[in-house]
């Protein structure tokens, strides 16, 4: 499949930023964690960054009325590139008095994050054509975990050759070039049919997605899946590791890499069976959903750490083959002119969901034991699965 140039500008600038992400973090987090000697303060970071993506989220809107949607991510790459060249005049001054001023960095990076997720979702249906739609989100989602998976890897290698001011530079360089790709998309205008004011501008993807009878039942899926997912965060998995597999932190490191080759594994298969998929997307929701019940309780009851990579690496694939055939329902739900509104909604959702059951998932670890809650998740997706079987029609193509 030869996709076109606005596809490949906008997947080639997004994976740069994607990587710059990734290297900013790793920096972030070491450096925090050398001056205080505190994981609470390292792992305050993602925290700042959910919390700061919800309030972009919610206020995207507002922006896409006054923008064009391809400056707006072009110039949220920017502005992050200033942020970041900041950051790395600031850090050889950085001391104990004056550190939590990282956090307002990280704050305001994660409000243009928050912008520029939204917007590339959105401008896909766009630049490609409707045939084309579900390879191109397969090939978006295979670049992204690929990137995902190495970045980690290579980032924490990058800390023994570099100083991490000096990987804050790398990282500044690449959001620079980002955004000189992006500002080289051709336009794609999102003219509201009138003017509102700001609380009607923000509510608008509210709006839409809650009289959409689809819509509404893919957020009910996803805050479930959200909720579900919340599991395999690093610090719920150390703990399994420790406490059900009692192996030692190295099979940490293993199981979270067996769930991103996963990721990458399902987002291959949509891409090579794409077309087969596209006719039958209810199926394959429907499928990956239950698979990711089941793989997941599996997961939650086995204490032999080979097993455990094994239903790591299958609860990755099925993840996929549900949100890749998902994702071309809700970008063909709507009239391209409402999909950016519907994607700040979405993510609204899915970052405030994330936040909370986060710190939930801990609190119920500690009272009811860590394979509790992996028994929880499988539990909660098999109601996604269900959901999603009771809306095969809605689901089955909407184009």
């Amino acid at each position: 499949m030869k996709m076109n140039r606005n596809f490949n500008l906008l997947l080639t600038g997004q994976s740069l930023a994607n990587i710059g992400d990734v290297l900013y973090i790793v920096s972030i987090i070491y450096i925090i964690f050398e001056l205080t000697g505190s994981a609470t303060a390292a792992a305050f970071v993602p925290f700042t960054i959910t919390s700061s993506m919800f309030i972009s989220n919610s206020l995207t809107p507002l922006l896409m009325q006054r923008f064009n949607l391809k400056w707006l991510l072009a110039g949220s790459q920017m502005g992050k590139t200033i942020l970041l060249t900041g950051l790395a005049f600031f850090l050889p001054q950085l001391s104990m008095a004056n550190f939590y001023g990282l956090f307002l960095v990280i704050s305001l990076v994660a409000l243009l994050d928050g912008c520029a997720n939204p917007v590339t979702q959105s401008l896909i249906p766009n630049y490609v054509k409707s045939e084309w739609l579900l390879k191109a989100n397969g090939i978006t989602e295979t670049v992204t975990q690929l990137i995902q998976t190495a970045m980690w890897f290579v980032g924490s290698s990058l800390l023994i050759w570099l100083a991490a001011n000096e990987l804050v530079w790398l990282t500044a360089a690449l959001f620079l070039v980002s955004s000189l790709l992006l500002s080289f998309l051709d336009t794609v205008d999102f003219t509201p049919s009138s003017k509102h004011g700001k609380w009607k501008q923000i509510s608008q993807g509210w709006k839409t997605v809650s009289t959409s009878p689809i819509l509404k039942r893919i957020v009910w899926m996803d805050v479930l899946e959200t909720i579900a997912g919340t599991v395999w965060i690093a610090a719920i998995l150390y703990v399994f590791v420790s406490d059900a597999l009692f192996a030692d932190e190295k099979w940490w490191g293993f199981i979270n890499g067996t769930f991103f080759l996963g990721l990458i594994a399902g987002s291959l298969f949509c891409l090579r069976f794409s077309n087969w998929i596209e006719q039958k997307l209810s199926q394959f929701i429907f499928l990956g959903a239950i698979s990711s019940s089941l793989v997941t309780i599996f997961f939650g009851l086995t204490s032999l750490p080979t097993l455990a990579l094994l239903f790591s690496f299958l609860v990755g694939v099925a993840s996929q083959i549900k949100n890749i055939p998902q994702q071309m329902v809700v970008q063909t739900s709507v009239p391209k002119a409402q999909l950016p509104t519907v994607f700040t909604t979405l993510g609204a959702i899915g970052t405030g969901t994330f936040g909370i059951s986060s710190l939930l998932m801990g609190v119920l670890a500690d009272a009811f034991g860590i394979c509790g809650v992996f028994i929880l998740s499988g539990i909660l997706l098999s109601i996604v699965s269900l959901i999603a079987y009771k809306s095969r029609i809605l689901l089955w193509r909407t184009v």
